[in-house]
């Protein structure tokens, strides 16, 4: 039989049983991506990296874990002191939790800078919203693994809310739960969904996301269409093959990335109590509630909103409403320019304003409540939505700047 490939020995052989240089050359080395990537770019093959880095430290963190309730606590004490290298795979995983969701909020922040969710990229930033949902689930079942004070409450706060919803909310939260309180039960559906069941999603839309963005093409920060304007051999004027030259330039911030990575690990894998709570270094005691219950760091800007709303149902809606309203960003933002280089003051403005009150609610959430913050969470929060309210009617007053046929 012929190789189609043109292709020979090794290569040629699996060539006739499976794509292989069909997908390198149209992922890879046909594949064409803008040549005007910056700084900004590089936070998605950086989350692809974590992602690797947790499935890696996780599987080896599970085989010394014991998922019960007796256990838990005693086995990641285990791992941190007897364990060869455990405290190092433990800090890895911990740390690896936090980078994620920066990388993530930051390739996030890059599709609004440069307008990567308008068309014809909606889907792709769809699945990217679906891929979030996940990674807050995905690591909300991690926090209670360790089974200190911190992850039993934490976790008691966060199932005790969906209680709120008129109807379903007691028999829902006990479905959650599998028990009428955190318990055994609770540990064991907790780690079965956080090491196999999401991780498996997780991957599949990390694989779909991929396909998506390959199919319409990668955003730049010019906003321009590369596939519009072609040589003679079919190939874009202002695009580079994505491989050798985006691998290479990713590798680098790969090196950087893991130097920033391996300081933490080996000198701050706590981060004052931001990555890791002191009082998770308590076993898990119901009758003793800590003093201050937070979610860590990166739930924290939604904790915050939870918390502006009085009333507790009001409250879970709120939140709820802060990440799905997120689906809705590709038809809220009507403007016919994608990338903020080409964008009036007045976006520049909202997009500013709308990152500082992120920050401000991350901040305020990780503290106890007092009035005053309580009315600067308020405040925070209605900027959070304000920002998602005035994108339809920005158009309307926005002066844009003339958008390049080509990128600069």
């Amino acid at each position: 039989m012929a190789n189609t490939q043109g292709t020979t020995g090794l290569v040629g052989w699996i060539d006739e049983r499976f794509p292989l240089t069909k997908t390198i050359r149209e992922h890879l080395t046909e594949y064409y991506a803008p040549k005007n990537f910056n700084f900004w770019y590089y936070f998605g093959s950086l989350a692809l990296l974590v992602l690797i880095l947790q499935i890696v430290t996780g599987i080896w963190l599970t085989m010394n874990y014991k998922p019960s309730a007796e256990e838990a606590f005693a086995s990641v004490e285990y791992i941190m002191r007897d364990v060869n290298w455990g405290w190092l795979i433990r800090y890895m995983h911990s740390t690896g939790a936090s980078f994620f969701f920066l990388v993530v909020y930051l390739h996030m922040f890059r599709a609004l800078l440069y307008g990567s969710y308008k068309k014809p990229r909606e889907l792709l930033w769809l699945i990217g919203v679906v891929i979030f949902v996940v990674l807050m689930a995905e690591a909300f079942m991690g926090y209670l693994l360790p089974w200190g004070q911190m992850s039993y409450w934490g976790a008691q706060v966060i199932i005790s809310l969906f209680g709120a919803i008129p109807g379903i909310g007691d028999s829902l939260t006990l479905w959650i739960r599998g028990d009428y309180v955190i318990s055994d039960a609770t540990l064991n559906r907790f780690f079965a969904l956080h090491v196999i069941a999401l991780p498996l999603v997780l991957v599949g839309l990390v694989f779909v996301h991929i396909v998506a963005l390959h199919a319409v093409g990668s955003n730049n920060p010019d906003g321009v269409d590369i596939k519009k304007v072609k040589g003679p051999d079919g190939k874009p004027l202002d695009g580079i093959p994505f491989h050798p030259y985006y691998t290479v330039k990713d590798l680098v911030g790969v090196v950087v990335f893991l130097i920033f990575f391996s300081v933490v690990v080996f000198f701050a894998p706590e981060m004052g109590g931001f990555f890791l709570e002191h009082p998770n270094f308590e076993p898990a005691d119901p009758m003793k509630t800590p003093e201050h219950i937070a979610p860590v760091w990166y739930f924290t800007p939604f904790y915050a909103i939870l918390r502006a709303v009085p009333d507790k149902l009001g409250g879970v809606i709120a939140m709820g409403a802060a990440i799905v309203v997120l689906f809705f960003l590709p038809w809220l933002d009507r403007s016919p320019v994608r990338s903020i280089r080409y964008r009036g003051f007045a976006f520049k403005a909202a997009l500013a304003l709308f990152v500082v009150s992120f920050l401000i609610l991350g901040y305020l959430g990780a503290l106890p409540p007092s009035p005053g913050r309580t009315v600067l969470t308020q405040i925070c929060t209605v900027i959070y939505f304000a920002f998602f309210a005035v994108l339809p009617i920005l158009p309307w007053f926005e002066k844009t700047k003339p958008v390049p046929e080509r990128v600069t």
